[in-house]
């Protein structure tokens, strides 16, 4: 009795709960456990049916979880209307930037072993990055341009957090696209026989379009850290990756380039034509990109943008997360470097100008940021170029995602939706 009442007494100590779910594993829990209320949950099915029905996207997945109970995991729609494929809560999604948060990860554990500090400058472990200069005046009929030195080096806290001035290839600022193209930077679906130690040995000579630390630009930046973690460990990305995290998180279904016998669960991207009648996508949809690149048998490992999974491997890499770095028995990070990263990185200036901040591979609500739709304060998130979505809210304990497959995507209003609505499903 002693016993019984000794751990009921640790129960009630402030913190104590946290512990005890520090390492959950995702199981299948009850909505009403978990405190939601099933007819507003049920309001979600209504609104991706409603969005599906009147032809404004094709086929979608979305997840909750709770205190790592699974309480809503779902497949709307077609993942292949032309070939009548049924979408199923076990496709595979182009998750693009959410690549980003994985690489940051990655990032974070070689800082843990001592491998190298955040504010140490990148040419350091890759000397093309010496020298910086930043762009000054850019000719747009030959792109040609002039620049000044730098005040000082970019550091890999500067990439880690987009401040570091190197922008984005093929979706970037005008004359950025210019110089990388003519440069033969890419975005990171690639599907030629191409390496990342090129591309970023290159890209370290090339202009930066501000000086480090004084903006926020989204940029090609974790690319660069995908290589570092390449230089450092002497593996590839996608080795460390499966060795380090998705081997011992059982991400067995997240991949750079597709296993052929798992070709046949790619969802198909649409876009809109021009009467916005959904139509697949093909060579003219997005100059230089193949929306067939998971399925080649490719060789370059963008830490940005390269990686195709499914919505349940991605809950748990975020449930993780939520775990303070440790999942089924595995510690990728240690409690004080998640908090690290999900901490505000960027001091006074805001993710694209907005109300929210950026830690150190995420974008972070703020108090002003979750008046927009009730997402909580210190909630981490991101998204991909394809029309994938996630957040973690670590204060109410919630692994959210919404996963489709389109670009452009005129109604990604939707993605939004479902967020203001799981919050909305909410009964404390």
């Amino acid at each position: 009795m002693k016993k019984k009442f000794s751990f009921l007494l640790l129960l009630l100590i402030p913190g104590t709960i946290n512990v005890f779910c520090q390492n959950n594993t995702l199981q299948p829990g009850s909505a009403i456990a978990e405190k939601f209320s099933l007819e507003r949950l049920n309001r979600i099915d209504k609104q991706i049916e409603q969005y599906i029905d009147s032809g404004w996207v094709k086929g979608v997945d979305a997840f909750i979880a709770r205190n790592g109970k699974i309480v809503y995991y779902k497949a709307f729609g077609m993942a292949d209307a032309e070939k009548n494929i049924p979408m199923k809560t076990d496709a595979i999604f182009r998750i693009a930037s959410q690549t980003k948060a994985i690489t940051s990860v990655a990032v974070m554990m070689l800082f843990e072993e001592g491998k190298f500090l955040l504010d140490d400058p990148i040419s350091k472990y890759i000397p093309s990055f010496a020298h910086p200069k930043v762009l000054v005046e850019f000719n747009p009929k030959d792109s040609s341009y002039t620049t000044i030195v730098a005040k000082r080096e970019v550091t890999i806290r500067d990439l880690l957090t987009h401040t570091s001035g190197v922008d984005y290839a093929q979706i970037g600022s005008d004359k950025m696209n210019a110089i990388y193209a003519k440069a033969g930077i890419y975005l990171g679906f690639v599907s030629d026989k191409l390496l990342l130690a090129d591309a970023i040995n290159k890209l370290g000579t090339l202009p930066l379009v501000h000086q480090p630390g004084e903006q926020f630009t989204y940029s090609l930046g974790i690319d660069v850290l995908g290589y570092l973690v390449e230089r450092v460990t002497g593996k590839s990305l996608d080795r460390f990756f499966k060795e380090r995290i998705f081997q011992p998180l059982g991400m067995n279904d997240t991949y750079f380039y597709l296993p052929k016998a798992k070709h046949s669960r790619l969802v198909a991207v649409y876009r809109p034509d021009t009467q916005q009648h959904l139509v697949k996508w093909d060579k003219t949809t997005f100059q230089g990109v193949s929306a067939d690149y998971p399925l080649v048998n490719g060789t370059y490992y963008s830490g940005g943008a390269g990686l195709s999974s499914t919505i349940k491997d991605y809950a748990i890499f975020l449930q993780m997360l939520l775990n303070k770095g440790v999942y089924n028995g595995h510690r990728l990070l240690a409690r004080h470097t998640v908090e690290l990263m999900t901490m505000n990185q960027i001091g006074n200036l805001t993710m694209f100008g907005g109300q929210n901040k950026f830690g150190l591979g995420f974008g972070l609500t703020t108090k002003a940021g979750q008046a927009a739709l009730g997402q909580t304060e210190g909630s981490f998130s991101w998204a991909g170029f394809y029309g994938t979505e996630y957040w973690a809210d670590p204060k109410e304990h919630l692994v959210c995602l919404f996963f489709a497959q389109e670009f452009p995507y005129p109604h990604a209003e939707l993605n939004e939706k479902f967020v203001a609505m799981v919050y909305a499903a909410l009964n404390n």
